[in-house]
């Protein structure tokens, strides 16, 4: 199995090509996971943040990427919720209780940092944090709403918003540009503003149907 390996924590200045290809065993799913045949990938700034240390892997070398999208080609024991052949989503949450603050469970492990992730051609997931993916969505406009897209929507939740109210984003980067269709989406009478350092991103802000976009 082809995959690309972080072998060493470095800032990219001092290491310009920090992922090596490398040849590894086709991974086995145990009990209650599945083993995915991946289509895609997107890359996440988290990714970033491993490479250079600030979410350092516990251990070394591992596979990143936790934005895949794949299709299952095999089932360990006693798995219930996915069938051969179906596509699939995996995230950044490996594996953990399941419960309201998962994310910050002792037992929370991340995809692609404690455990190898979606830059290969297999990975293994737990079945219960794999996702089916609608038809109406490809392999690689699915791949960023595993991450980017997800926590862009929960903050949108949060902030209780009804259609009207205005909105305001404060950088407009991987998450924020998916808020802004969503929002539009959702809420299609609601005022989007966008405040952004980057002259391109506030212009893409635009595009996408924002009502203002300056900078921060």
């Amino acid at each position: 199995m082809r995959a690309m390996l972080l072998n060493r924590i470095a800032p990219l200045a001092e290491n310009e090509s920090p992922l090596e290809p490398a040849d590894l065993p086709l991974p086995e799913p145990g009990d209650g996971e599945i083993r995915i045949r991946l289509t895609a990938c997107g890359v996440c700034h988290t990714e970033l943040d491993e490479i250079e240390g600030r979410t350092p892997p516990p251990r070394l070398p591992v596979v990143p990427g936790h934005e895949a999208v794949g299709i299952v080609d095999k089932l360990g024991p006693g798995v219930t919720r996915h069938a051969l052949g179906d596509r699939v989503g995996v995230g950044w949450i490996h594996h953990s209780t399941g419960g309201p603050h998962e994310n910050l469970s002792p037992q929370f492990t991340a995809t692609g940092r404690d455990v190898n992730g979606g830059y290969a051609e297999h990975m293994i997931a737990a079945e219960r944090y794999a996702y089916p993916i609608p038809a109406a969505f490809s392999d690689t406009q699915a791949a960023p709403l595993l991450c980017a897209g997800a926590i862009g929507y929960r903050a949108l939740k949060l902030t209780g918003i009804a259609n009207r109210q205005r909105l305001g984003l404060t950088g407009f980067g991987a998450s924020a540009h998916l808020v802004l269709q969503l929002s539009k989406h959702l809420y299609p009478d609601t005022e989007i503003a966008v405040f952004a350092r980057d002259a391109e991103q506030r212009n893409h802000a635009l595009e996408l149907g924002a009502r203002w976009a300056g900078d921060t």
